[in-house]
């Protein structure tokens, strides 16, 4: 049965994983986000209680 064969897998299994291990986690820990958060305020705002109107 030539799918039990591991002479033409084996190759394109190393050669997937050495892209995903080598190639592809810099690329993605270089990523920097456009828009960077900014610390929320230490003042609290006041919030109101909600009216329903239909009540």
């Amino acid at each position: 049965m030539p799918q039990l064969n591991p002479t033409p897998w084996f190759p394109i299994l190393v050669l997937c994983w050495t892209v995903f291990l080598v190639f592809i986690p810099p690329k993605v820990l270089a990523h920097a986000h456009p828009n960077q958060p900014s610390p929320q305020s230490a003042k609290k705002s006041k919030e109101t209680s909600w009216i329903w109107p239909w009540y």
